[in-house]
């Protein structure tokens, strides 16, 4: 590692963009095929754990599935979940397992193609070029927030959720937590334990049981084959890269997260949030449909998990279905501010892509890159770690390193392919990147 690089008029076969867990397993796997590289990371090793989540945070799936290549999970808790701090020292451990040729504290602020196929990096850290490259900087970039925010008096805190720390960094008075994915639930559960009030703008997310049946879900799916199953087996690939994660919890050893128990414990619920006029909020009447949509998606699940035990004839003990403990009389379609109480909104609204550094047309009207595996039709320029890249745990440790793994093997592929060029003909090696994959 080199916080202080000389990149200027460097030269590489392979760089890679991003030192997360994606980037960090391409570089386990390039070294494996000895094919030299660099990691670009902008900040620290772990930082988007470490910077972007609360001080409760902790994964929502097994220790076990942390399995980076090379570098299982070897803790004594297979079945718990690693909090923030832990999950930061599983990716510095990982660097200090293989030492990678990492440079940290480096942006790279363009990347584009010459003309003779090699590819040009400008940092702030000097400009340097590579044959191929690899971007690994994964899907959530900038903290994105609705317009209407704007509209909210001056005298309400803001906070996105990647802001968000603890209970104790808001003022005092009521929250208003807009957003129920995977963050939005678990931030706005933590704030409920803490005893604040906390009123919720519930969304379309879907849920999931955090066990059934004697296992955790997660178990059961990945016995099934659910987090290996490849996007292009779905019809609808392009949806599905879009669908938002199922909501649940690893806190307090797992546990679901039931939005009609919070209410019943005097949580405040509502429809999504659709407009902002100076003190008042307006949502829209789906409140009731969004709970039912996510229990029903939350018992199919249960369903798929049946009837594999059925088929498999496995002995596993039977379990009562859920029974909502609550559901709303009446949906609410108005809050004033002033009234509740509410000194503070956060937003769990997601974040946007930025690859406005990357002057290379590889984006669809989207904005997402066209790829397939994490190869695009640019030869030489890939990506990794995006959700669904392709399979469900693509952007996770379960399955980043098997993305990781096909990647190499390509670039390692386009690399000696190059060199059987170069030796005939004298042709630049970035030519040989565009070797058909699969």
């Amino acid at each position: 590692m080199n916080a202080n690089p000389r990149l200027s008029g460097r030269h590489y076969p392979v760089a890679v963009i991003g030192g997360g867990q994606a980037g960090l397993s391409v570089s386990h796997a390039l070294r494996q095929r000895g094919v030299e590289h660099a990691v670009i990371e902008a900040h620290r090793v772990g930082h988007e754990w470490r910077e972007r989540r609360w001080d409760s945070f902790c994964l929502v799936t097994p220790n076990w599935q942390c399995r980076l290549p090379g570098f299982p999970y070897q803790g004594d808790d297979p079945d718990g979940f690693m909090v923030r701090d832990e999950i930061v020292r599983y990716l510095e451990d990982y660097v200090a397992f293989f030492q990678p040729p990492l440079v940290e504290g480096v942006s790279v602020t363009r990347l584009r193609r010459a003309p003779q196929g090699t590819y040009e990096l400008a940092t702030t850290a000097g400009d340097f070029t590579a044959d191929q490259v690899v971007v690994a900087t994964g899907p959530y970039h900038t903290p994105s927030v609705p317009a209407m925010a704007q509209r909210l008096p001056e005298g309400i805190e803001q906070f996105h959720s990647s802001g968000y720390r603890s209970p104790d960094q808001l003022p005092d008075g009521a929250v208003l937590v807009v957003g129920t994915g995977q963050s939005g639930c678990q931030i706005a559960e933590d704030l409920h334990l803490a005893g604040r009030q906390v009123h919720l703008a519930v969304g379309s997310a879907p849920r999931v049981a955090r066990f059934y049946r004697g296992r955790d879900c997660v178990a059961w799916l990945d016995d099934m084959g659910h987090y290996a199953k490849a996007i292009d087996e779905f019809d609808d690939a392009g949806a599905v890269r879009m669908r938002v994660n199922h909501y649940v919890t690893g806190r307090d050893g797992g546990r679901d997260i039931d939005l009609r128990a919070f209410a019943g414990d005097g949580m405040r619920l509502y429809g999504r949030l659709t407009a902002i006029s100076d003190e008042q909020l307006e949502f829209a009447d789906d409140l009731k449909v969004n709970l039912d949509r996510a229990d029903s998606v939350a018992e199919g699940i249960k369903d798929a998990i049946d009837a594999h035990i059925t088929a498999r004839g496995i002995d596993a003990p039977s379990e009562p279905r859920y029974v909502p403990v609550w559901a709303p009389d009446e949906q609410p379609r108005a809050l004033d501010l002033a009234e509740a109480g509410i000194t503070c909104v956060v937003w769990s609204t997601g974040f946007r892509r930025d690859h406005r550094w990357i002057e290379t047309p590889v984006f669809d009207g989207r904005g997402y890159p066209m790829h397939w595996r994490g190869a695009t039709n640019v030869p030489g320029l890939y990506f990794l770690g995006l959700p669904w890249q392709y399979s469900w745990g693509s952007g996770r440790f379960e399955a980043v390193g098997r993305d990781a793994e096909f990647l190499a093997d390509h670039i390692d592929a386009s690399r000696r392919l190059a060199d059987v060029c170069g030796a005939l003909t004298g042709a630049p090696s970035a030519l040989a990147a565009a070797l058909p994959i699969g």
